[in-house]
């Protein structure tokens, strides 16, 4: 689809016009200027068009605040992969330096360029737009990002300047979602994997506030990589900025496929890591988990990664499932390795047994280790099922569902892994009366 890019100095309204045009608050909105960091992408239905619709930080021409340079970059980027521009300025502002500077570099590009005249709530307002025509870039609309107003006049004209869409066929990569504490390195090893500067990276804990996706071809198989904002204890979440951010990484844990779990190797696993890890579980998503900055970790041994690998298990317990990964995402160290892991585990995750041969397990798993009796009857499992795949469910058919104890479920699910693998896979054991 045809992208279009939303850009302007910082605190006009570009994230509003952005939830305004996609119908969804996917963008963060706050008055306080600079809260767009990264780029958002979203899509826009209009006139029977489609588009993608891009959201970027606050455009400042020259900063030597590296939040500022960064997000500049992140514009200038976006200008040159955009169809169609959106520059957004402030109606109760009027022209500022910045937007003169913007205006500079947008004259000097070939896409169409289309003057947003936001917050113009009022025929006031309205009338004020005029002097964003010294701008030079042709066409002013006035909208409100709030209200609605004026917002259909510009679709029309920006639709109609859009290149026809390409069709594509349907959407079935794998979708791998980057998670963990902030500053562990999710967008460093995004940045690394994809071979360009897609999101912001920064020394400074919880740089990224939006969660990115970004679409790759790896080794001739296309997948989705979600590069979340690192999340917090909610606790701890005071400011809205944090808090919305904190409510979409656990939204991108929801749609991806498989969550990788990034652990700093220096500060070692710790009880966040473990919640985070939790949740993607409770999701039944596919787990990796990536120990990054291994680079870090000085004398290192034959069995230093070993060592450390059973200490993530036992400290976990019921997560030995997982594949520990040990890599640097700032040399690329084994940094190829996550995707390989995390496409292994989503195609675990996609896997059917057939009937015959899951029975044939469970029949050796109960001649081994008969279940307990329950109230003094013999509790007996006919056979099993698999009723799904994506995430995997298995239906156990039995005459008394409640004498299947927790650790006797955990056994099958193991004697399970033993015959089929299903590693990083949740597995989901239900019984069933028969």
């Amino acid at each position: 689809m045809a992208l279009v890019a939303i850009v302007g100095r910082p605190n006009v309204g570009k994230s509003p016009l952005f939830n305004r045009f996609t119908e969804e608050r996917h963008a963060i909105t706050h008055d306080e200027p600079g809260v767009t960091r990264d780029r958002v992408y979203g899509d826009v239905e209009w006139n029977g068009r489609t588009f993608d619709l891009t959201d970027t930080g606050g455009f400042v021409a020259r900063s030597d605040d590296r939040f500022e340079a960064a997000i500049r970059e992140q514009v200038l980027l976006s200008l040159e992969e955009a169809d169609a521009i959106l520059f957004v300025l402030d109606t109760t502002v009027g022209i500022t330096d910045l937007d003169a500077e913007m205006a500079d570099v947008l004259r000097r590009t070939e896409k169409p360029v289309f003057v947003v005249a936001n917050k113009a709530d009022n025929d006031r307002r309205r009338m004020d737009v005029h002097e964003f025509y010294r701008l030079g870039l042709g066409e002013v609309y006035p909208v409100s990002a709030i209200n609605g107003s004026g917002t259909g006049e510009l679709l029309d004209d920006l639709v109609a300047a859009l290149p026809e869409d390409e069709p594509e066929p349907e959407d079935d990569a794998p979708y791998v979602a980057f998670i963990g504490r902030p500053n562990v390195g999710k967008s460093s090893l995004t940045n690394q994997l994809l071979g360009a500067q897609r999101s912001i990276v920064t020394e400074v804990a919880g740089t990224t506030r939006d969660a990115v996706d970004a679409r790759m071809d790896f080794h001739g198989r296309e997948v989705v990589l979600v590069d979340t904002a690192g999340l917090r204890r909610k606790a701890r979440v005071r400011e809205n900025v944090e808090f919305y951010s904190t409510l979409r990484t656990e939204r991108a844990i929801q749609r991806c496929d498989v969550a990788v779990l990034l652990i700093d190797a220096v500060d070692g696993l710790e009880a966040q890591d473990a919640r985070v890890l939790q949740q993607a579980e409770r999701m039944k998503k596919g787990l990796v988990i990536a120990v990054n900055k291994w680079d870090l970790v000085e004398d290192k041994e034959t069995n230093t990664a070993r060592n450390y690998a059973a200490a993530i298990h036992e400290r976990l317990g019921l997560f030995d499932y997982v594949p520990v990964l040990f890599i640097s995402a700032y040399t690329g160290q084994r940094a190829h390795r996550v995707l390989e892991t995390a496409l292994r585990v989503y195609d675990e995750r996609s896997k059917r047994i057939p009937t015959p041969p899951l029975n044939e397990a469970v029949a050796a798993a109960i001649n081994a280790h008969h279940p307990p009796s329950h109230k003094g009857n013999y509790v007996k499992i006919k056979y099993a099922s698999q009723v799904r795949a994506e995430p995997p469910v298995f239906a156990f058919f039995c005459n008394d569902p409640k004498g299947i104890k927790e650790d006797y479920a955990r056994y099958l699910e193991n004697r399970l892994r033993a015959s089929f693998g299903f590693q990083g896979v949740p597995l989901t054991l239900s019984f069933k009366r028969k």
